[in-house]
């Protein structure tokens, strides 16, 4: 039997670094001495008050189709969310709730790009990025944020990058893997991009809440740019709600309608309660922000400190987010085969952050996901195994 060569577009490049993550996860299953840094899943139980609000929905019968859109109360309460970022106004009709993050772009990529339109990618970006774009029949043209400059965006290379079939920009603020927020001047450059050449801008904000020091800035409240910008992002992160599958797109209303069709075929609705639960985060989460925000910070400190006394292992600050980005070129230039060499030989997993793009080849990330103990530990192991 045969599948359709659509199946052959729904993996990256780098897709095997994620054999990691299954074998530790499997190891960790069969209770074995292992700590697994290569995941960003907050170890926060969900806050009490969002699990009750779901409990108290499904009890008062709450366990039905749903509105595609989603429900008016937590659109507005993202869209009042998503305004004081923006510094703008912004209405619930331009939001549409959907499963996650990931199905929130995937869904806005089918709704924006096509055959035969390019679309620019900051490099290292998210994994699903790449297949995202793909499934659209659109082509990605990676553009790099070179890692001597901090990976940081290279606006002039990406105004070179722009050709007649580009349709639109993609990027995540604050970055995956790379833990970089951009400044005002940063998004100022590629708002000026987008504005005059007509671009879509793509921008995943999953992290925005977990900025360490001043603000998160949405790029849709710069000038020209709100009818242009589709912004995903869910409460997975900052409400450690990963496993309930809440995300969001904020863009014109005319997408909107787009994206009600694609909830249609692949969604129908999320589950009331779920969108109850969201609501309540949304709505009374702020402490639960800081808390995790605060206790993100403290760990980054933590492995920064630490890290500091291993052998040849340069590290990258983080400025927003749950990732560190290491350099391990100095020990094996193939960073796969660094992280199996160090989980193999310590027990800890870390992804090989040549997944996300070429740029950040030779580069491990390390998520602090993990309880102040365990990291400990792993920074222990991760430092002696540099001096072995």
């Amino acid at each position: 039997m045969k599948f359709a060569p659509f199946v052959n577009l729904l993996t990256g490049q780098g897709a095997e670094a994620w054999d990691i993550l299954t074998e530790s996860r499997l190891a960790l299953d069969r209770g074995e001495d292992v700590i697994v840094l290569s995941i960003g899943d907050p170890d926060f139980q969900t806050s009490a008050f969002v699990v009750n609000a779901a409990i108290e929905a499904m009890r008062n019968g709450d366990t039905h189709y749903t509105e595609l859109e989603g429900r008016q109360s937590l659109r507005r309460a993202i869209a009042e969310k998503a305004s004081r970022s923006a510094g703008i106004a912004i209405d619930g009709d331009w939001v549409t709730v959907l499963a996650g993050t990931q199905n929130a772009f995937y869904s806005a990529c089918r709704c924006l790009f096509g055959v035969g339109d390019e679309v620019i990618v900051l490099d290292p970006a998210y994994v699903t990025y790449e297949a995202s774009i793909a499934s659209t029949g659109a082509r990605q043209v990676r553009v790099p944020q070179p890692s001597d400059s901090g990976f940081r965006p290279d606006i002039e290379a990406i105004s070179r990058a722009i050709t007649p079939s580009t349709r639109g920009i993609v990027f995540s603020n604050p970055s995956n893997p790379t833990g970089v927020a951009l400044t005002l001047s940063e998004l100022e450059g590629l708002a000026r991009l987008a504005v005059d050449h007509d671009l879509w801008v793509l921008v995943d904000e999953v992290y925005g809440d977990l900025v360490f020091d001043g603000t998160h800035h949405s790029i849709m409240g710069m000038p020209g740019m709100l009818e242009r910008t589709v912004t995903v992002s869910s409460v997975s992160k900052s409400y450690a709600m990963t496993g309930w599958r809440c995300g969001w797109a904020i863009g014109p209303p005319e997408l909107g309608e787009h994206l009600r069709k694609m909830a249609l075929i692949n969604l129908y609705g999320l589950p009331g309660f779920v969108m109850e639960a969201a609501d309540a985060a949304l709505r009374h989460g702020d402490q639960e922000i800081e808390v995790a925000r605060d206790t993100y910070r403290e760990r980054r400190n933590l492995v920064v400190e630490k890290l500091q006394a291993a052998r040849a292992l340069p590290v990258l600050v983080p400025e927003a987010g749950m990732f560190l980005m290491a350099d391990v070129r100095a020990h094996n230039p193939d960073a796969n085969s660094f992280a199996w060499d160090l989980y193999k030989t310590t027990g800890v997993s870390v992804l090989d952050a040549g997944a996300f793009g070429v740029t950040s080849q030779g580069w491990i990330r390390i998520s602090y996901g993990v309880d102040e103990q365990r990291l400990e530990e792993a920074c222990r192991r991760i430092i002696a195994f540099t001096h072995s």
